[in-house]
Parts: structure tokens; C-alpha cells; sequence
């Protein structure tokens, strides 16, 4: 994807809003008016930012630029939310990465979706290829859950409404036969982009990484490079479980980038920064609500601002 689209921060803001409330209501509290930063003050921040699951490191982190910059010095609401979006953005800024397969310079774009069930895989994939769809591109979707038919009807919903290819095999086929056949087909007929989604059953969690590693191995034998971005989905709204997440996901296949959906249904949005402080991969997505439009590029600054309830610089 390009940069975010025009009125992007609007929604952002206003997805991130049970977020942002939660923890204005806490800056209010601690900082209605302008008085001395202490330390009984400089406390009261940290438990805030963990409570706002930003994890204990970097809640110690920003706690401890503020004491450096700001301790015993007059501070009120405004000034301390401009400087805690300052430091939430120097936190995530290293951390972004971008996420456009159409940029690349190389056709077929095979993109592997994983995650756990639930986490909004599917329905990130739809978005992303209705996105290229009416960017120009020609887009295959290859429904490789194929344990559950649910998930292939809800994709070919989606490739129906976005217009675009789709290929899938009745339910309990191999996973990797299915991703080796849309390859082949995505290369005979010239598409551009290949988008796979697999399964995410964490009940056998060795089972489902082996059979990660098959289609990787599968589509190698006709493009070794491929797959050319593994995205992992990690849903906002179970909090600091999305760290575990990463962790199992992110040690044992190569994650390229991460896909953080459904900030707009939790008041712990901040669980996104010690996610990227504790993964290899740069954050690329973020999503905050079902629309098409309301999954856009990572941007720091403009998660930061958000986050903490201040406008747009």
C-alpha cells in the first residue's frame, strides 16, 4: 500500500478512541493543572503507560526521557501528552516499514498471510487485494486454509467483491498442493500479485508450523525466492497475548512484516509498541475497523499522536 489515504488520521483517531480516552482520563487526573513534575508523578506515568499495555521496558523508557527532560519543571496536560507522543514515536519510529508489492519489480508478488484463527487474516487479505485491484493490479487469492470452509467462503466473498482471482481445494486438501497450484497459475497467466492465507490452529502448534514450512518449501521449487513478504496478523484486542503470538510465530518462520488489526475494539492500543520493540519484523499495517479504507500504512507519528488524543501535527 502507499501512503495512508486522505482523512487516514481522522480515523485513526477515531479508532484508536477507547485507547486514547482511557488514557487522556488518567493524564487529566494526574495533570488537570501545572504543577512540578516529581516523582511521585514520574510513577504514576509508568503504571499508566503499562496499564496502557505498553509493556514494562518501554513504559521505563519513556518515563525515564521525561525525568531527563522534564523533572521538577512546571507541566501540564497538553505539554505532557505532545511530549509522550514525542517519545511513543522515537519509540516506534524504527519500527515502521512498508508494505507495496507492486513496487517491487517482481510478477508474480507471492505474499504469505499467517497468524491464528481470529485474528482478522482473512479479511486482511481481502483488503489488501481489493487495494491492488483498484491500484491495476492483477491479483490471485489462494484460499491454503483449507481446514476451514469458512474461511474459503469468506474469501471468495472477498475476491468476489474486490473483483479479482481465486483458486481453492474442497476441505482437508494438502495446503501446500493448493499453494503450488496457484503459483503455477499466478506465473502462466502473468498476475502480479499472489496472495496466499493459510491456516492458524495453535491446538498443534508444531503441526501447523510444519505444514508453514511445506508450502514454503512447495513454492520454492518453482520461484526460490518466494514467498517475497510473510505477513503475520496479530489482533490488537487480545493485548500482551500478541506478544506470545509473535514470539511463536516469529522464531520459527521469516516474517517480513506484521499486521496489526482491530485497534479500534480494545482500550490497550498500546500493546502495538512493545510488539514491535520485541519482533525482528517492522510493523506495516494497521487496521481499525471492518471498511476497505480502514487498513493503511504504519506511521508512527501519526499512531503516537492518536494514541495519546492530540491532533494532527
Amino acid at each position: 500500500m502507499t501512503e495512508p489515504k486522505k482523512g487516514w488520521f481522522q480515523k485513526l483517531t477515531a479508532g484508536l478512541s477507547r485507547s486514547s480516552k482511557q488514557m487522556s482520563d488518567q493524564l487529566t487526573s494526574a495533570f488537570s493543572t501545572k504543577a512540578p513534575l516529581d516523582q511521585a508523578k514520574l510513577d504514576e506515568l509508568e503504571e499508566m503507560l503499562i496499564e496502557a499495555d505498553l509493556g514494562p521496558h518501554s513504559a521505563a523508557r519513556i518515563t525515564e526521557r521525561f525525568a531527563e527532560e522534564r523533572f521538577g519543571k512546571n507541566i501540564d496536560e497538553t505539554e505532557i501528552k505532545e511530549a509522550l507522543a514525542a517519545a511513543i514515536g522515537d519509540e516506534l519510529a524504527r519500527r515502521e516499514g512498508d508494505f507495496d508489492p507492486l513496487s517491487a519489480g517482481r510478477k508474480p508478488y507471492v505474499v504469505m498471510f499467517i497468524g491464528v484463527n481470529g485474528s482478522g487474516k482473512t479479511t486482511t487479505l481481502g483488503k489488501i487485494a481489493a487495494d491492488l485491484k483498484a491500484r491495476g493490479a492483477k491479483v490471485l487469492i489462494a484460499a491454503g486454509d483449507t481446514f476451514r470452509a469458512a474461511a474459503v467462503e469468506q474469501l471468495k466473498v472477498w475476491s468476489e467483491r474486490a473483483g479479482v482471482d481465486f483458486i481453492s481445494r474442497p476441505t482437508g486438501s494438502d495446503a501446500a498442493g493448493l499453494a503450488y497450484e496457484a503459483l503455477e497459475k499466478a506465473q502462466a497467466g502473468n498476475y502480479d500479485v499472489l496472495l496466499i492465507d493459510t491456516a492458524g490452529r495453535l491446538q498443534n502448534k508444531q503441526g501447523l508450523m510444519d505444514e508453514l514450512h511445506k508450502i514454503i518449501r512447495v513454492i520454492r521449487k518453482l520461484d526460490e525466492s518466494a514467498p517475497h513478504e510473510t505477513l503475520l496478523v496479530l489482533d490488537a484486542t487480545v493485548g500482551r497475548n500478541a506478544l506470545a503470538q509473535e514470539n511463536i510465530f516469529g522464531n520459527q518462520i521469516g516474517v517480513t512484516g506484521i499486521v496489526m488489526t482491530k485497534l479500534d475494539g480494545t482500550a490497550r492500543g498500546g500493546v502495538l509498541v512493545p510488539v514491535a520493540q520485541a519482533s525482528d519484523s517492522p510493523i506495516k499495517l494497521i487496521g481499525v475497523g471492518e471498511g476497505i479504507d480502514d487498513l493503511q500504512p504504519f506511521r508512527a507519528r501519526a499512531f503516537a499522536r492518536s494514541l495519546v488524543g492530540l491532533e494532527e501535527a
